[in-house]
């Protein structure tokens, strides 16, 4: 059985699997800034107001 896994998990397998996780994180994570730094106030004020509801 191990045999048969270590055959189909290479080092191209793991690096995609990694790549899949860090990708779309790291979009999430510049849309985040971007959205932080150029929304209008208005909207700034929203999600203010949610992020404090949501930690009580």
């Amino acid at each position: 059985m191990m045999k048969i896994i270590t055959e189909r998990i290479s080092g191209l397998t793991i690096l995609c699997t990694f790549l899949s996780f860090v990708i779309p994180f790291t979009i999430y994570k510049i849309n985040e800034k971007i959205h932080m730094s150029t929304d209008p106030p208005w909207k700034q004020e929203d999600r203010k107001n949610q992020e404090s509801s949501s930690n009580e």
